[in-house]
């Protein structure tokens, strides 16, 4: 098979280069998947070159979600299911294992959920990390509710538009920020009732006189490290969710500020439920395929430009390091059959 190895940390993704590999061999606990889209995050950048904190042991293949073809069940079933398979041979998947820049990967049954119905494999590449960590922010975290504003920061990004379409679903009235006017026009399309470019130091009072009689909105869902300037624009008993630090260092705000307005700075690490709080993992999930399967929402996909081929990785994962894309970058991966062809 094809797949993009890291024999030796690189600079950068230009530097990444497609091979020829041996099939994955999966553990008696995975099952083998043909990929058809893999999907690019900035974990990815900064796997490659060896500044991320889970690194596997050299050699290894980079990527991480995918979609495809379910071609071959665990040896060893799962006792979850009462030793069952929850997949079988042929279906259609979605999910997240290291190997996703590949033609074929190997996955255990819990980094696996099924396309949902009426999604191809290019927009439902991109679902595993961005949605659930949107819904968990937003819902679980800060318990929105129908009629409450939301402040969506860095909202053209994956998980911004995510946010962003799950709060209009929900019923919240969304202001999204952003940094271009192209990324302000995305957010709007993808359904932000108004935008406000945050490279104007006046956003949080523009934001505040959008909300009635300049209250301040009830919720800051914030992935990028502007939390302190949004002290200034969110109400009275306003929750703040903190989702990361993709605009640089880390923040540091005057707990003062939280006391004054009684504020509640929540934070979100999706990846820690699996271990902590497993069940909460199954609810975000069922509620998300509600909306799936509705087709109240859709895939963030980028399509300013189209990434054909795992020889396209490197150029899309540029892209996505310089900010120069919005929501997600998935390149579609044809099987060899099919690259013979192109």
């Amino acid at each position: 098979m094809r797949g993009i190895q890291i024999r030796e940390y690189v600079s950068g993704p230009l530097d990444l280069k497609v091979t020829d590999l041996d099939f994955p061999v999966p553990n008696p606990d995975q099952y083998t998947i043909a990929i058809r889209a893999t999907a690019t995050n900035f974990f990815d950048l900064l796997q490659i070159r060896g500044k991320y904190q889970l690194q596997p042991p050299l050699p290894w293949t980079s990527g991480s979600e995918f979609s495809g073809v379910v071609t071959a069940v665990p040896s060893a079933p799962s006792p979850k299911n009462n030793g069952q398979y929850k997949f079988k041979v042929g279906d259609k998947v979605f999910g997240a294992a290291q190997g996703g820049y590949a033609q074929h990967v190997c996955a255990k049954e819990q980094q696996l959920k099924p396309v949902p119905r009426g999604w191809d494999f290019f927009e439902s590449a991109g679902l595993f990390v961005t949605w659930p960590t949107s819904y968990a922010g937003l819902v679980t975290r800060c318990n929105l509710q129908a009629g409450d504003w939301v402040l969506v920061h860095a909202a053209a990004g994956g998980v911004g538009l995510a946010a962003v379409q799950i709060a209009k679903a929900l019923g919240a009235t969304v202001v999204a920020t952003a940094g271009t006017p192209h990324k302000l026009d995305v957010a709007r399309r993808f359904g932000a009732d108004h935008c406000v470019d945050y490279r104007d130091d006046t956003w949080p009072q523009k934001v505040k006189a959008l909300t009635p009689k300049g209250r301040g909105v009830d919720i800051v869902y914030d992935p990028v490290g502007l939390i302190d300037k949004s002290t200034k624009c969110i109400r009275w008993n306003g929750r703040l969710c903190v989702v990361g630090f993709t605009g640089g260092p880390i923040e540091k705000v005057a707990t003062n500020k939280m006391l004054l307005k009684n504020i509640s700075v929540v934070g979100l690490h999706w990846g820690a439920y699996a271990l902590n709080e497993p069940e909460k993992v199954d609810e975000v999930w069922g509620e998300l395929f509600k909306l799936f399967e509705a087709r109240t929402v859709v895939g963030t996909n980028y399509t300013d430009k189209e990434y054909v081929g795992l020889e396209t990785v490197p150029e899309a994962l540029k892209a996505l390091g310089d900010r120069a894309t919005w929501g997600k970058v998935v390149v579609k991966v044809p099987q060899q059959e099919e690259q013979a062809k192109l």
